[in-house]
């Protein structure tokens, strides 16, 4: 790759991971402390990222792949999203808000399976380049949370109690408008399919791939991934609110833990695969759950702080020993012809449905256990994740018979 295009996808990749991380960790404390939303009207709001994991295989199937070239669909769509955050940031009620998130979203999502699209089409040996851009992304993850936190200070009591959080949805807006502009300097990436190609519906949603269900194995893998994406939908829906509400100083900017966490368990990722398999590679992810719910249920802003930041650097284990383990195996399982499908299925299932049902009963939760005062008995809402992640685990190590899968670097 030259180093032009190199520096193209990285900047890119960036820019998308730095929006998305700019406004989606502090919704929910934007939300409450802006739009006195209720744990039901939150849930709302963070469900529409599932809608967009199901709407955009639609999106990117029926149109990207057949039409038109992905750069130039990628700079359409953040040109919107622009025009749409602004209207976010002007929102002075849930009700106006929901509309422009929920269209923003089904937008946004979309655009993940463009960059990489993008990404692979000038790679040469994907398997190597593509971590050296992609970790770009993860970095502009974590500058997004730093800058709201130690630069603008919006996350602080003071700048909250102001109504300063809507800010965010303007710098994401500025963020967009570069991103959407920019792509249109991208190198070409034409459509993948022919205009005269038929239409799949099966082969969009990736339902060629249910036949791998016959597998026992494969199955318990699915509703397994399915169910750990409940407990999941906590941490992105509650966690910010959590960590704003008792009073810990910067939670957005000490929420970008977790990033660095993912980056340093990724590259840990390779010698457990070998080591200790596959299944007990997930069942550490399952495990590492359940502990950081027990962390931030048991832990404080005070002296017990320390708790809640291992809680928050356990994402990596989480997220890499779960999902990137559970893509390796859906790859190894799939094979060649149902590669694409089955990892689309995947998606579908988890950031879709999975997330879907856990934003509702998270939302649920929280306005169960809120008192008069405004506050949340946050040590009663974080047990039922622990709980439910605890019984995932129970489940996958009992009905998962251990194989023997290969880690290809």
């Amino acid at each position: 790759m030259k180093p032009i295009t190199k520096f193209q996808l990285s900047f890119m990749m960036f820019l998308e991971f730095f929006i998305w991380g700019g406004w989606f960790v502090t919704l929910g404390t934007f939300l409450g402390d802006n739009l006195n939303a209720t744990g039901g009207e939150i849930a709302q709001a963070f469900s529409t990222q599932s809608w967009g994991a199901i709407i955009a295989p639609f999106i990117i199937g029926l149109i990207a792949d057949r039409y038109f070239n992905a750069e130039r669909i990628l700079g359409v769509l953040h040109l919107l999203g622009a025009f749409l955050m602004y209207q976010m940031y002007g929102a002075d009620d849930f009700s106006v808000f929901y509309p422009y998130v929920f269209v923003y979203m089904v937008l946004y999502m979309p655009t993940l399976a463009l960059v990489n699209s993008i990404s692979f089409n000038q790679m040469k040996n994907p398997a190597k380049e593509f971590s050296l851009v992609r970790v770009f992304g993860t970095i502009g993850w974590i500058i997004a949370g730093l800058t709201i936190s130690y630069i603008f200070v919006w996350d602080s009591p003071e700048a909250r109690s102001e109504g300063m959080l809507k800010n965010t949805f303007l710098m994401v807006g500025v963020a967009s408008a570069i991103l959407g502009l920019f792509s249109f300097t991208l190198p070409k990436t034409p459509p993948r399919a022919s205009k005269g190609d038929k239409v799949n519906l099966s082969g969009i949603l990736g339902l060629d791939a249910l036949k791998l269900l016959k597998d026992k194995n494969f199955l318990v893998f699915f509703i397994a991934s399915v169910l750990i994406c409940i407990p999941l939908a906590f941490y992105y829906q509650n966690a910010n609110p959590f960590l704003s509400e008792i009073g810990m100083e910067n939670p957005t900017g000490k929420m970008t833990i977790g990033q660095a966490s993912e980056v340093l368990f990724m590259l840990l990722l390779p010698f457990f695969f070998k080591k200790f398999g596959f299944k007990k590679t997930i069942l550490v992810g399952m495990l590492a759950w359940t502990l950081r719910y027990i962390l931030f249920a048991y832990g404080n802003a005070g002296e017990l702080a320390f708790m809640l930041l291992v809680g928050i650097a356990l994402h990596g284990i989480c997220y890499d020993f779960f999902f990137v383990s559970g893509q390796i195996y859906t790859d190894t399982k799939a094979g060649e012809q149902y590669k694409s499908a089955a990892q689309g299925l995947i998606t579908l299932a988890t950031y879709g449905v999975g997330m879907l049902i856990g934003f509702w009963i998270a939302g649920k939760i929280a306005d169960t256990y809120i008192l008069n005062d405004g506050k949340h008995v946050w040590e009663t809402i974080w047990i039922y994740p622990a709980a439910f992640a605890a019984l995932v685990f129970v489940l996958f190590a009992l009905l998962f018979k251990n194989e023997k899968i290969e880690y290809k670097e």
